[in-house]
């Protein structure tokens, strides 16, 4: 794990380090079953008190798109935009942490990752276990130096729906990180309700749910991910947009490190909802 998550104790110790940036990307997400927004950004919470020198960035708007799809990873000039602001350039090391055990420092890992920055991790346990242990915290702004992001973009980490359906009936798992509700087709954030015809339900919020909101060891990891990647020749996660499927991403890197095996992908967009050439079923 040690190039997907950094420890509370060795991020309070490279603070100073001008070569580590730590990002604020505190958020949550209310269930599909109530009515929109539900989508929200923790920008109260972050002038509050954050950890010193951390950048916030807002989930909901400042790395994501909308059109006729909603919450898709900002095109790569707005990306390499908000990095440079964010004095984020090939040299530095990102650290992202959230307050919900790892689900958008994840996204922005992911999209990191997308845009070719390899350097960034997430903050193991997070906001919650920084403050559970008494980590300092500040409510200072920092004073920020620009640098400039240059994105190289990796198309092999995501699909968009005409690469799913060529992918449908072979012997790769297609995994749904959406709410159980959501995979039955009892509620949904899309147009269309149910899920993609042969995808395995694994709802990542419960497939993290530890007591300290660290991430699992790799053999639980393992253990969860036996069942969906059976049969696995490339592993892809299906959700809403990427606020979950980047965690599932992350959790299959962690799982089975540097195996061509665990190659993971994201399936861009709604489940089923970008047109209706891509069916749902209801089993």
């Amino acid at each position: 794990m040690a190039h997907l998550t950094v420890s509370t104790a060795w991020l309070e110790a490279h603070l100073d380090d001008p070569n580590v940036v730590v990002i604020d990307i505190r958020g949550h997400v209310i269930p599909a079953s109530e009515p929109p927004p539900h989508y929200f950004a923790h920008d109260e919470a972050y002038a509050e008190s954050h950890i010193p020198g951390a950048r916030f960035v807002n989930w909901v708007t400042d790395i994501t798109v909308n059109g006729p799809l909603q919450n898709q990873v900002a095109p790569p000039e707005k990306f390499a935009a908000l990095m440079s602001a964010l004095g984020i350039d090939e040299d530095i090391m990102v650290v992202a942490y959230d307050d919900a055990n790892g689900m958008f420092a994840a996204r922005l890992w992911w999209a990191l990752h997308y845009y070719g920055h390899r350097r960034a991790v997430v903050l193991d346990g997070g906001w919650n276990a920084w403050v559970s242990e008494g980590r300092p915290v500040s409510a200072r702004v920092p004073v920020v130096t620009p640098r400039v992001f240059v994105p190289r973009l990796d198309a092999s980490i995501r699909r968009d729906r005409h690469a799913v359906e060529k992918l449908l009936h072979t012997d790769t798992s297609l995994i749904d990180v959406r709410s159980a509700a959501e995979y039955r087709g009892e509620s949904a954030r899309a147009k269309r309700k149910g899920h993609i015809p042969g995808a395995v339900s694994l709802p990542i919020k419960e497939a993290l749910a530890t007591p300290d909101g660290r991430m699992p060891p790799p053999e639980t990891l393992r253990a969860c991910l036996a069942k969906p990647a059976s049969r696995v020749t490339i592993r892809m996660s299906c959700c809403t947009a990427t606020a979950a499927s980047a965690p599932a991403s992350r959790c299959l890197r962690i799982a089975s490190p540097g195996s061509t095996a665990a190659r993971s992908t994201t399936a861009v967009g709604k489940s089923g909802a970008t047109t209706t050439r891509c069916r749902l079923s209801e089993d």
